[in-house]
């Protein structure tokens, strides 16, 4: 769940053995999402039966890349092109142990993504007067966020959005066992965050932290009442139509509809462990969410369009500060990447143990959203992910 600055911050850094070795533990990597701008032999892959080319299709070849060179068990990807048509690809095995088929627009766990459906809900309430984006938390949550140089009477609804409140980062300090297997109430992932001091004061940097978005979840479920789960259901999932979407109730470890398996790897160089059924709570508003490529396409493509935001809150949503010098640049829940091909696009991404999921959509209606079946962890894999989202929305 912690970052570091590179090409985008992605991965903890941990010291062992006297030297410094570069691991992506199951807490370090739950719902960082953001955070990249960017073996195996799979059987015979292919795009969906509506595209029939002579030559080989240059996302499939991406896709190919990434399970032949890389050693993802499986990725996926859903694009909607220039010419408005939906196109789905595979590649690689959906199981390890069976080999089967990777589903085509299977679920998976989408991480950090979770945290701009968070941002809509908020943003709606700011619409409807019931939440201001500069007011700070204690309006909301009196007395509740108070540690080491943390003031909640200081941090501002805006600063949790945009990852400019300087709280430190409660994911770091939770084992890999304890976040597959345990249950955690979103008030013991805060407890476990006050515990260590500031990162930085509020407003004076940009630093990913997966407790901005803990709190704008308590945030919303003070304000209205009702749990979060409900108000992304609600609001978002059941009103532009996400039919493979949903938040899992408390306990629930499993995929509902056909999935491919997801795999972890801890540490970097260690083999494959199956990681498909775990405890999502420690995401919460931060990364629980479970979707397909095809359901965030359609999400980021309502969003943008103006279908769940007053223009009004949609432009605060997109007013956004840079993320070091890696050309991103972060808003309020959303992200604006730069494309080779000129432009950029928006959305987010998740990472979360077993599933990294890229992807986002342009201005003028493409749209895309790559998966893989387990956490990049080298930097040629991370290109190769973003390789694939530039590809689909350059092609």
């Amino acid at each position: 769940m912690r970052a570091r600055t590179q090409q985008g911050p992605r991965s903890s850094t941990r010291q062992q053995g006297g030297r410094r070795r570069r691991t992506v533990s199951a807490a370090a990597a739950m719902a960082i999402g953001v955070m990249t701008l960017a073996a195996l032999t799979p059987p015979a892959s292919s795009a969906s039966a509506a595209v029939a080319t002579a030559r080989p299709d240059a996302v499939q070849q991406a896709l190919n890349t990434l399970v032949r060179d890389d050693g993802m068990p499986a990725a996926l990807a859903s694009v909607k092109g220039r010419d408005g048509r939906t196109r789905t690809y595979t590649a690689g095995v959906g199981d390890l142990a069976t080999g089967s088929k990777v589903p085509r627009g299977g679920q998976v766990r989408i991480g950090s993504n979770t945290k701009a459906f968070t941002a809509v809900v908020v943003l709606q309430l700011v619409g409807e007067g019931k939440i201001a984006l500069d007011a700070d938390i204690d309006t909301y949550l009196p007395g509740l966020v108070r540690g080491k140089g943390i003031d909640g009477r200081r941090i501002t609804v805006r600063q949790l959005l945009q990852h400019t409140s300087g709280l430190p980062e409660y994911g770091l300090h939770i084992d890999d066992d304890e976040l597959r297997h345990r249950y955690f109430e979103p008030r013991e992932l805060l407890d476990i965050a006050l515990r260590y001091k500031a990162d930085a004061a509020p407003g004076e940097k940009w630093g990913y932290s997966n407790t901005n978005y803990l709190l704008a979840g308590l945030i919303v479920q003070k304000v209205t009442g009702r749990p979060l789960a409900e108000e992304i259901d609600r609001r978002i999932i059941k009103r532009v139509g996400l039919r493979h979407t949903y938040f899992p109730t408390p306990g629930d470890k499993t995929i509902r509809e056909p999935h491919p398996q997801g795999y972890h790897r801890n540490p970097a160089d260690g083999p494959l462990r199956d990681f498909t059924e775990i405890d999502p709570s420690a995401g919460w508003a931060a990364g629980q969410l479970i979707s397909t490529d095809s359901d965030l396409n359609r999400f980021f493509g309502a969003l943008l369009a103006g279908r769940l935001l007053p223009a009004a809150q949609l432009a605060e949503m997109r007013t956004t500060v840079p993320v070091g010098d890696s050309g991103m640049r972060y808003g309020l829940g959303l992200t604006s990447r730069p494309l080779p091909c000129g432009g950029v696009y928006w959305g987010h991404g998740g990472d979360i143990p077993g599933y990294e999921t890229r992807g986002g959509v342009t201005e003028d209606g493409r749209a895309v959203n790559v998966t893989v079946t387990s956490i990049p962890t080298d930097e040629a894999a991370v290109q190769h992910v973003k390789d694939a989202v530039d590809r689909a929305l350059c092609g």
